[in-house]
């Protein structure tokens, strides 16, 4: 579960933009302020049902856009390729 909080969290950033305000709201709450779905209900007097359903979609929408877009997977790669000192490497060709 922590793995994919830290995963969504980082898809968020990117995305987040493209996300209605009560989406980022509701998902604001339950990942960043730790709100459980009934805190979250409560606070907009909606159901939990509601909220699941919300979550369940942001979730979704994160997904699609990063299968799409790619930019948390490139930002990895540029990681991984730096880690592996891949820049000193190219450097001497510059």
């Amino acid at each position: 579960m922590m793995d994919e909080q830290i995963y969504l969290s980082n898809l968020y950033d990117y995305y987040k933009d493209l996300l209605t305000d009560l989406q980022k709201r509701y998902f604001e709450d339950y990942y960043f302020d730790n709100l459980t779905m009934e805190e979250i209900a409560n606070n907009f007097s909606v159901t939990k049902n509601a909220i699941s359903k919300a979550l369940k979609e942001v979730k979704e929408k994160l997904e699609y856009y990063e299968s799409k877009l790619k930019l948390y997977h490139n930002r990895l790669m540029i990681e991984k390729l730096l880690d592996n000192d891949t820049f000193g490497k190219i450097e001497k060709y510059i």
